[in-house]
């Protein structure tokens, strides 16, 4: 038997029936994933990547965010082209220049900090590694020891530097032996920033800053032995020796015998080089220049160095290396990894790119000290902090 005839009474009442299964369909999958781990995932996924996320990956991250297992949602965040194009480019560019700006070309230094996180390595080698990573993708530019052609047309096409960045061994491209090669500092880029005219001091005192996260003035030290000061600083400036025992000789006694492994490097302007003069045996000019000021001052022969800082005020800085003296570049740059302030300084730096802020109050002390640090101390695996940072970052569900 037929049904009653449609009306507009009835048309409308379906209408509207329709309308609520739609609406409470839709309400009910958007629901399935509860608004705080969405907003959590995007957090985070903003904060790791530097990118908003895909519908597919929010979904999954929050997913996974409600599921408790935020360290997987964070694996889909670093897994994405632009933490390694946009956040590991920013994290590292400040350490390639003397002015700390983010804004410069990707070079070879900043390449090689990436190529390391990515291929998930000991991040000790950003300091000790004979490695250099570069791109061999078909047309490109290649790696010249002259400029910096090769990456700054990488980044003019949008070069997708997770798939096209390749380890390569340094002493491939530099020309530095391999027995001194050191990590970032022997890359052309930090010879260009650090190694240019001057002293050789700059290098050594912008790898404190960037990879130890201290400057001279804060670990000066006027108790250490004076022995290795060089010639060209005087022990009387303006004629009154206090300056010197009671300012000058708190840096340069520690920083002097150190940047001894320095000796033979040098950035030439005129052909963009490195230039690395120890097969002749004669260190760089640049270490006995002014050399009136004081010549009873240290005479610079090698690149041997020795630490005085491993004991004293600064034994606080956490010294793991094998030796507190050696010979070279490398050995050095060991020293300086293997320290405890090494680890930390990676730790917090990292934190406050992902959280965009430094560490404040007892909840990220806490966190730091004993989540990151010890994972990283592990396994040096800076990729995992980021990772670790986002997790912590991404806000509780009552924040938001």
């Amino acid at each position: 038997m037929d049904g009653p005839a449609a009306t507009p009474s009835n048309k409308l009442t379906y209408c509207f029936g329709l309308f609520i299964i739609i609406a409470f369909g839709i309400t009910s999958t958007a629901s399935a994933v509860p608004h705080g781990a969405r907003e959590q995932a995007k957090r985070m996924h903003d904060r790791i990547a530097g990118v908003p996320p895909s519908s597919a990956d929010l979904t999954a991250m929050a997913n996974l965010i409600a599921a408790e297992q935020p360290l997987d949602a964070a694996e889909i965040a670093a897994s994405h082209p632009a933490f390694y194009n946009i956040t590991l480019k920013t994290h590292a560019a400040p350490w390639t220049n003397r002015d700390q700006s983010q804004f410069v070309p990707l070079n070879d230094y900043t390449a090689t900090v990436i190529g390391l996180v990515r291929d998930n390595r000991d991040f000790r080698e950003v300091l000790t590694g004979n490695l250099i990573y570069v791109s061999e993708a078909p047309g490109v530019i290649e790696y010249s020891g002259s400029d910096n052609t090769h990456y700054e047309a990488l980044e003019a096409r949008g070069a997708d530097l997770q798939v096209e960045l390749i380890g390569r061994p340094q002493v491939n491209y530099t020309g530095v032996p391999t027995e001194d090669n050191a990590g970032v500092l022997t890359t052309r880029a930090a010879a260009e920033a650090f190694f240019i005219a001057g002293t050789n001091r700059a290098m050594f005192r912008f790898t404190l800053m960037n990879h130890l996260c201290t400057d001279l003035e804060p670990i000066m030290d006027t108790t250490r032995v004076p022995d290795r000061i060089r010639k060209d600083i005087s022990r009387s400036p303006g004629g009154d020796s206090r300056l010197f025992m009671n300012n000058c000789i708190g840096c340069h006694s520690g920083m002097d015998p150190l940047a001894g492994a320095f000796a033979f490097f040098n950035f030439n302007e005129s052909s963009g080089r490195i230039e690395f003069t120890k097969t002749s045996g004669i260190p760089q000019f640049k270490y006995s220049i002014n050399s009136n000021n004081f010549p009873q001052g240290f005479e610079t022969v090698d690149d041997s160095w020795k630490n005085y800082w491993r004991e004293g005020p600064n034994a606080w800085m956490g010294w793991n290396g094998p030796a507190s003296e050696g010979v070279g570049i490398k050995s050095m740059a060991n020293e300086l990894a293997n320290t405890e302030v090494f680890a930390s300084c990676h730790v917090k730096q990292v934190f406050k790119t992902v959280c965009l802020r430094e560490p404040a109050g007892a909840a990220d002390d806490a966190y730091i000290s004993l989540t990151m640090l010890p994972a990283f101390e592990s396994n040096y695996n800076l990729r995992d902090q980021f990772k670790l940072a986002g997790v912590h970052c991404m806000g509780e569900e009552e924040e938001l």
